[in-house]
């Protein structure tokens, strides 16, 4: 059906509609700009400032939509609480929901962490929400293997008639169509959650599937709301193919997300076709908004008319960032509605997360994990391997050697320069064990060999940058495009890490560089490790059923699935313990390169936790500082 003029004005002058198309993308709950795990507030992130360029991007232009990008009901203590600590009753709408009616949302898309409370939560939450909420590449498992007959277990796209002003202010109806898309991984990334129950398909195939569907029921544009990065090249099955989606025919415009990244921006100068400054991959206009709405993405599209059809005659896209990393401080005030609408399940997840565990001897902070080993990490890892022992004891894997992997999550990256953990001595409350450990993971074990062991060190040593031994000035060690949730430290063995090795494995985990090993001196018991020996080794769901792509890790050696999270095995040990007194075992190491210097990015607060043979070079205007280390 095509767009009407009403009103019977005629046909005089050119029929041109200027519309704007707003979006936001991996709230996490952040409603509001507080730091949960700080207990203070922040004007960095949260949808309170969003909602302010929200209503600004709207007073500048006539015609206007707003959507979702999905990660929005996971993330931080406040959707641990309305999920878990006291859940939300049959009917009630979500607080960032009840916020986000304020705010007159067009329509949502679901994300990946939207999985992770399992699927009977989502689904009230989705049947409760002020909007319509899409997913086009969920299905349902009907067990019959014939995806003919396959039934979307969500709406998968929605096409909305919007009254629209031309330039001349005349009225029209166009027809907006909206599908959303999330990455197929979540069947191994909340695999406990979804396994019998859900099937997921390619982003790209689903979009070349009901797309023309949708143009067919008389979409005039179409609007991808992808909850998935920017890439530079495409497989099917891919996490992140927003680029794949702008050469899909008939989408007009590819919202994007996931990636915690901005575009345009520089980080994605160099993609194939991307015009960073327009705001355009391939020709066809692309945002992503950030996260914890510290940006609202705006695409402004002018439409011109031809015959029965609506085509883009322009576009440019952008990113508006509601704080100043160089003068650290807020570029707009907080919308009070937003506050009032979710003071509720604030004030009681601050009565939550303030609840003692127990009491903490010396301070715990992340600032130097990725260059040493680190009392935020040994924590984890210890409670883990506690938990292990003790639910495997009496079982066939009773006698098994017990290892522990955890990773140092809150390690500045692209969370940004205070996206650290920083937990003063004194009580160890709630919050503190949910900065320790950010996300709503479950304790599993797996049985694995020596030798994957080893791999698996392998592929979490691509943390680091190649270090050339030969060269005296500073070289930057950490690559950033590298999560630091996938840098694995295994607990049990001890080994070293020799960066001037080149990486193993690729960023997608292939095998790269088949001669190169970055991990020395393996050793189990002080003797070089068995490359036969079995182990068992605590991690959690995300982790054994395949996510982040480790070698040997893809869901079939997995020896305990267990319904407990992580973060009450941590609370658990921390309680049993009753004053913790966190010390890391120094049980891996950076090998030492003489002569060398290493480039290592933290927050300006490292410098009073330094270690030996690290200065401080600068603080730079993003927040971050930098820091030399010599060995």
């Amino acid at each position: 059906m095509a767009a009407l003029l009403l009103g019977g004005l005629g046909s005089a002058g050119a029929q041109t509609v200027n519309l704007r198309i707003l979006e936001t993308t991996d709230l996490h709950t952040n409603a509001l700009g507080y730091d949960y795990y700080q207990d203070k507030p922040t004007g960095e992130f949260g949808l309170e400032y969003t909602a302010t360029l929200i209503k600004q991007a709207r007073e500048e232009k006539r015609n206007t939509l707003l959507y979702d990008n999905g990660d929005l009901i996971q993330g931080t203590p406040l959707g641990d609480y309305v999920a878990k600590v006291k859940p939300l009753e049959p009917g009630q709408v979500h607080p960032l929901h009840a916020a986000m009616a304020l705010l007159k949302y067009d329509a949502a898309n679901l994300g990946n962490h939207e999985f992770n409370y399992g699927l009977p939560f989502l689904r009230q939450v989705v049947a409760a929400a002020p909007m319509p909420i899409v997913s086009a590449n969920v299905y349902l498992n009907d067990g019959d293997s014939n995806p003919d007959n396959d039934k979307n277990a969500f709406t998968p796209y929605v096409i909305q008639r919007k009254l629209m002003y031309d330039t001349y202010g005349r009225p029209y109806y166009i027809n907006v169509g909206m599908i959303g898309l999330l990455p197929p991984q979540i069947m191994q990334w909340d695999k406990a959650n979804l396994e019998g129950k859900v099937t997921t398909r390619d982003i790209v195939e689903t979009a070349r599937k009901f797309v023309p569907e949708m143009k067919a029921r008389g979409a005039d544009i179409i609007v991808a709301v992808a909850h998935s990065g920017i890439a530079a090249d495409y497989q099917p099955g891919q996490e992140n193919v927003a680029t794949e989606l702008t050469k899909v025919d008939g989408i007009d415009v590819v919202l994007s997300g996931h990636s915690h990244q901005e575009f345009p921006g520089p980080v994605y100068k160099d993609i194939p076709g991307a015009d960073i400054t327009n705001g355009t991959i391939n020709g066809k206009p692309v945002v992503m908004a950030g996260f914890w709405g510290n940006d609202l993405g705006i695409v402004d599209l002018t439409l011109e008319r031809r015959g029965n059809t609506w085509k883009i005659a322009s576009s440019k896209a952008a990113v508006r960032p509601i704080w100043d990393k160089a003068a650290k401080k807020s570029l707009v005030t907080p919308d009070p509605a937003i506050a009032a609408a979710v003071k509720a399940a604030h004030e009681g997840t601050l009565a939550y997360v303030r609840g003692k565990v127990a009491d903490l001897a010396t301070p715990i902070n992340s600032y130097w994990a990725l260059v040493q080993d680190d009392p935020s990490v040994q924590l984890v890892s210890n409670a883990q391997a506690a938990y292990v022992k003790a639910a495997l004891a009496g079982t066939q894997y009773k006698d098994l050697p017990v290892l522990s992997a955890a990773a140092p999550f809150k390690a500045g990256g692209r969370g940004g320069a205070s996206y650290y953990t920083d937990i003063p001595a004194g009580t160890l409350a709630i919050k503190n064990v949910a900065d320790l450990y950010v996300y709503p993971n479950t304790v599993q074990a797996v049985e694995v060999t020596g030798a994957q062991v080893q791999e698996w060190l392998e592929r979490s040593a691509g943390q680091f940058k190649q270090i050339d031994p030969a060269k005296t000035e500073p070289q930057l060690l950490v690559d950033d495009s590298f999560p630091t949730y996938n840098f694995d430290v295994i607990d049990g063995v001890t080994y070293e890490i020799d960066v001037t090795q080149p990486s193993r494995y690729d960023k997608d985990a292939k095998l790269a560089n088949p001669d190169a090993h970055r991990i020395k001196n393996l050793m189990y018991g002080g003797k070089p490790i068995d490359p036969n020996q079995k182990f068992i080794v605590a991690t959690n769901n995300y982790r054994a059923s395949g996510g982040g792509k480790f070698p040997g890790l893809n869901g079939k050696n997995i020896v305990l699935e267990s319904p407990d999270e992580t973060r009450q095995a941590l609370i658990a040990y921390f309680t049993e313990q009753k004053t913790v007194n966190p010390t890391a075992d120094k049980n891996w190491k950076l090998t030492p390169i003489p002569g060398a210097t290493l480039l290592y990015v933290s927050s300006p607060n490292a410098q009073k936790f330094a270690p030996a043979g690290a200065t401080l070079l600068k603080t730079r205007d993003d927040g971050f500082a930098e820091y030399t280390i010599k060995f």
